[in-house]
C-alpha cells in the first residue's frame, strides 16, 4: 500500500455517493458520562432525562432471562422463541416477525428492500429524525410534508406521494412532539394508499398510549399488506441498552425483509430477555402509571407557570423554553451546570424547544426544580 494514500482518497467521491455526504448524522441524548466530564459531576448526581428509556429500568423477568442467556453466550443466537412468542402474541404466523436490532435496524432494512435512488419516501416534519437517514442511506429522496399542529398531516401526505414514491415513514405517537394519530384517522388513509407504497407505521410508545387511544394496527396488515407495523423493547420494556425491536408485515414483505438482515442481528441476551419481558405485565402496568402520574406532575407544574408545551402521548413532553433559540441553548446549558439532561430540538428544526422524559417522581422534581433556576 502506498505511503502517500491520503484518508480522502479512501472516501466516496463526491459526485458517485453524494447522497450519503447529505446525510446529518444522528445525534443521540448526551450520555451521563460525557456530562460528568465536561462539567466534573460526580456520575451519581446526574439525572438523564433526554432519551425517552424508561426510568424503572428493565423488567425484572427480563433481567433475570438475560442473566440466565448469558451462559450460552459461545453460541450463535437463536430467534426462533422471540419469534414465536411474537407470533402467538399478536395472531400472525411466524413468517410475518422480523426482528431487529432494535426498531431503527427494521427502518433499515425497510429502507435497503423498497427503496433506492430512483424512487422517493414521504415524511412528515418533526416526525422520528432517522427516517430521512435511512432513506437517503440507499440514495432515496425524501419528501418532507409540513406538520399540521406539529404531528402529521396524512391528507397532505397522501397528496405528496408520487409514482416513484415507495415508502411512507409515519410515527405514532410520534416522536419527539408525542402528537397521535387516531385510529379511524390512520385507516382511511391506509385505505388510500396505492398499494405499491410501502406504510411503515412506528409504533415504538404505544404502550405509553391510554386505554382509551389504543388500537390494533397488527390486525391492519391483513386487510393492509403493504402495511409494516414496527414496535420496540427499548421503551416500556426498558431494553434500550440491549437493542431489540420487530416488525410486523405481510409474509411476502416481511419474506423480502429478512432476505437482506443480517442472520445474527440480535444477540442472545436481547432474544432472551425480550420473551420475557412480553410475559411480565405487572411490570408494563407498574411503568405505564407512573408515567401517567410523572406527566402529570409535569403538565401541572408548566401550567402554573405560564410554560407553553405539546400535549403528549408518550413517555416524554416537549416544552418552550425561550422565545428564541439563544435563550433556549442558555437554559439548556443552566439545565446541564446542575446535572439534568434533556433533549435540545435544534435536529428537528425547533431550536425554542426542549424534550424532557418522563422520570421518576423524585427525577421530575429534580428537573423542575433545576428548570426554575434556569428560566430565571
Amino acid at each position: 500500500m502506498s505511503q502517500n494514500l491520503r484518508t480522502d482518497d479512501a472516501l466516496p467521491a463526491r459526485s458517485s455517493l453524494s447522497y450519503i455526504r447529505a446525510i446529518s448524522a444522528y445525534q443521540p441524548g448526551k450520555p451521563i458520562t460525557e456530562l460528568a466530564r465536561e462539567m466534573g459531576l460526580p456520575i451519581e448526581s446526574i439525572v438523564k432525562l433526554a432519551s425517552n428509556e424508561n426510568p424503572l429500568g428493565m423488567s425484572p423477568k427480563a433481567k433475570e432471562a438475560a442473566i440466565s442467556a448469558l451462559a450460552g453466550g459461545e453460541r450463535y443466537p437463536d430467534q426462533f422463541e422471540l419469534t414465536a412468542t411474537l407470533a402467538a402474541r399478536h395472531g400472525v404466523a411466524a413468517g410475518q416477525v422480523v426482528l431487529g436490532n432494535g426498531s431503527n435496524d427494521a427502518l433499515d432494512l425497510i429502507a435497503r428492500v423498497f427503496l433506492d435512488s430512483g424512487r422517493s419516501a414521504v415524511y412528515s416534519q418533526y416526525a422520528f429524525a432517522v427516517y430521512p437517514i435511512a432513506t437517503l442511506s440507499v440514495g432515496g429522496e425524501n419528501i418532507v410534508v409540513p406538520a399540521k399542529d406539529f404531528g402529521h398531516d396524512l391528507d397532505a401526505m397522501l397528496t405528496a406521494i408520487r409514482p416513484d414514491t415507495h415508502v411512507v415513514w409515519i410515527a405514532n405517537p410520534n416522536n419527539p412532539t408525542g402528537t397521535l394519530l387516531p385510529a379511524q384517522t390512520l385507516r382511511d388513509f391506509l385505505a388510500k394508499v396505492p398499494p405499491h407504497v410501502i406504510v411503515v407505521l412506528d409504533e415504538a410508545y404505544s404502550e405509553y398510549l391510554a386505554p382509551e387511544d389504543r388500537y390494533d394496527a397488527i390486525a391492519w396488515v391483513r386487510e393492509f399488506p403493504n402495511l409494516v407495523v414496527l414496535r420496540t423493547f427499548s421503551k416500556i420494556y426498558g431494553m434500550a441498552g440491549l437493542r431489540i425491536g420487530y416488525g410486523i408485515a405481510a409474509a411476502p414483505v416481511a419474506d423480502f425483509i429478512n432476505r437482506v438482515r443480517q442472520p445474527f442481528n440480535c444477540n442472545n441476551l436481547a432474544l432472551a430477555a425480550a420473551a420475557a419481558a412480553l410475559s411480565d405485565h405487572e411490570f408494563v402496568q407498574q411503568s405505564y402509571e407512573l408515567n401517567r402520574q410523572g406527566m402529570a406532575q409535569i403538565i401541572d407544574w408548566f401550567a402554573r407557570k405560564g410554560l407553553e408545551y405539546i400535549p403528549s402521548h408518550g413517555n416524554f413532553i416537549t416544552f418552550k423554553a425561550g422565545k428564541d433559540k439563544e435563550i433556549t441553548a442558555a437554559v439548556n446549558q443552566k439545565l446541564l451546570r446542575q446535572g439534568v439532561i434533556v433533549r435540545p430540538l435544534v435536529g428537528y428544526a425547533m431550536p425554542e424547544w426542549l424534550r424532557v422524559t418522563i422520570g421518576t417522581a423524585k427525577e421530575n422534581e429534580r428537573f423542575l426544580a433545576a428548570l426554575e433556576t434556569a428560566l430565571q
